[in-house]
Parts: C-alpha cells; structure tokens; sequence
C-alpha cells in the first residue's frame, strides 16, 4: 500500500480531470446528465463521483468552464517570441477573456469550492478544483526554461498562479475596484517583476 502513496495525487488529478471530461462530452451531445450516468462514462463509481463533487450541479458547472479555458496550442498558435513575460501575458489575456465571458459561472465556482472547504465536505486530499492555469503558464515559460535555475523556475510558475485567474480577477474588480485597463496594467507589471526577479535568483 505504501508503494503506491507517491502517485496518489497525479491520480486524483486525473479522477477529477476524467470526471470533467465525461460530464462536457455528455453535455456537448446535448444531454444533462447524471451523476450515475457520468461516473459510469468517467469509468468510476458514483460513490468516488460525489467525492469529488457535492452534486451534479456543481460538476456542470465546473465542466462548462473546463470546455470555456483555451488550450496553450491556440493561445500560442501565431505567437513566436520566445519572451517568457510575453507570452505569459497572452495566457493572462485568454483568462481575461474567459472570465468575462464566465463571470457569474466562476463567481458561484469559487463560492462552491470555498463553501466546501468551510464545510469540510471534500474529502482529505481531493482537490476541490481543477488546476486550469499552471499548464498553460509552464507552456509559456517553457521556451525560455534555459534562461531560469530550475528551483526558480518552479517558484515563477507558482507565483505566477496568484496573479493569474479568478481570484487575481476578483482582487483587482471588488477589492482593489479598479478598471479593466487598470487592473491589466497591475497584471502586466506584476509578471514582469515576477519573471525578472527568477531571472536573478541564485
């Protein structure tokens, strides 16, 4: 048993992940399905299903905005800069446009994942979200991997995850009440002290 503790995570990402997949691929052929009937496609139980999730509202919903987040290969597609904080502000900018297209969707998302951790109804170790930006942000700065020690590497993505996202969104929006201009320029000056400050780092 002991063995297999090391890929426990990864697989309950891929759990999560496969869940999501069933339940958009159900939705696209115009259905609303179950719980049952996506654990079932997912190839899980529905018992491993809820979970995950508490509902099946809350695995559509989440499902929805999995099928709405770009990919790297199209936010990438005509890019040819090599330029780590250029091409992390295209994957900043497709955020932008998702959640703004997504605003009361992500809003009730995150209030979900954050009433279940209150609640403590997600079971130990189960992510209570999918993480949609960290791939696309390592597809960015992939290019420039060279240009970083690889501890710095790992801390720049990881930093460039707080300022990437919903929650970055919900800062600069009820928080900060800034403009979109205003809140973007707040974005682009925060990776670009990010990336240079892993370009330093020993």
């Amino acid at each position: 048993m002991a063995a297999t503790k090391p890929g426990r995570p990864n697989q309950r990402q891929r759990t999560r992940k496969d869940l999501l997949q069933a339940a958009s691929l159900l939705m696209k052929q115009g259905r609303h399905p179950g719980i049952e009937e996506i654990a079932e496609a997912a190839l899980v139980s529905r018992a491993t299903a809820y979970r995950y999730f508490p509902n099946v509202d809350a695995l559509l919903l989440e499902a929805a905005l999995d099928v709405a987040t770009p990919d790297a290969d199209t936010i990438f597609k005509d890019e040819r800069s090599d330029d780590p904080a250029l091409r992390v502000a295209r994957v900043d900018t497709a955020f932008q446009k998702m959640i703004a297209a997504n605003e009361p969707q992500l809003r009730l998302m995150l209030a979900k994942s954050l009433e279940q951790s209150v609640s403590g109804t997600t079971a130990p170790g189960i992510p209570a979200r999918q993480n949609r930006r960290t791939p696309l942000i390592e597809a960015a700065l992939e290019p420039a991997r060279r240009a970083f020690k690889p501890d710095a590497m790992k801390m720049l993505a990881r930093a460039l995850a707080i300022v990437i996202g919903t929650e970055a969104y919900i800062v600069t929006r009820d928080v900060l009440q800034l403009s979109d201009k205003e809140a973007e320029k707040v974005r682009r000056w925060a990776i670009q002290a990010l990336v240079a400050a892993a370009r330093t780092q020993g």
